[in-house]
């Protein structure tokens, strides 16, 4: 059965899953290229860039696990970009260039309407204004037979979180201290919700930890 996904998502020790002071100039925030540094070292992570190496190990492995069966993604604004309030107008595209890695539908939560935005190499983007439920089921009804991933940022996996409608829940945990930021867990009991964490593997730059939702 098909379910809703959070894969790679990477937090620090103390819980952020983005430094403090977000904008155009430092998109994960101050710090938060720290928690990519697990990933920045892959195979993967280089032939994205089109460049040839990089690290074949088990955070390599994990990352490509992230990919795999994937009909369609889930994107807060924030992780869509940096603009804020009514869209100004069509210029901002997102933080990928012409060709994001999504290569599948991907409906991006926000309260100002947009047109859908196609872009090369399969990438779809759909501004979603009705909120998680509905972004949803229309990420769902697109993804078919396949999966649908939830990418962050880390206020919109603690909607999802609150309402259980998160199937499983992959986080990269990175041995460093941001001090500040978007925190994942405020104001969530995990326990409570009903996961559980199921595995816990040792990567090379990372500890990948694995939460299910129980029944």
């Amino acid at each position: 059965m098909p379910k809703l996904r959070v894969q790679s998502f990477a937090v620090s020790l103390d819980g952020y899953g983005a430094g403090p002071d977000q904008d155009l100039e430092h998109p994960l925030g101050v710090g938060g290229p720290e928690l990519m540094e697990w990933f920045f070292h892959s195979r993967l992570w280089r032939n994205m860039q089109g460049e040839d190496g990089g690290e074949t190990g088990v955070d390599n492995a994990m990352a490509e696990q992230g990919f795999a069966n994937i009909g369609a993604w889930i994107l807060g604004r924030n992780m869509f970009g940096p603009v804020r309030g009514p869209w100004p107008d069509d210029s901002w595209k997102g933080w990928w260039g012409d060709e994001p890695p999504y290569h599948t539908p991907v409906f991006v939560l926000t309260h100002y309407p947009r047109a859908p935005l196609k872009m090369v190499g399969g990438t779809e983007f759909h501004f979603v204004t009705e909120g998680i439920h509905a972004a949803l089921a229309q990420a769902t009804a697109a993804a078919g037979s396949r999966d649908v991933r939830l990418g962050g940022g880390a206020a919109t996996i603690r909607q999802y979180l609150r309402a259980g409608l998160i199937d499983e829940l992959h986080l990269v945990i990175r041995p460093i201290l941001l001090g500040a930021g978007e925190s994942l867990w405020d104001g969530l009991n995990l326990r409570a919700l009903g996961y559980e964490c199921t595995r816990h593997v040792a990567g090379e730059r990372a500890m990948h930890v694995f939460l299910t939702k129980r029944g």
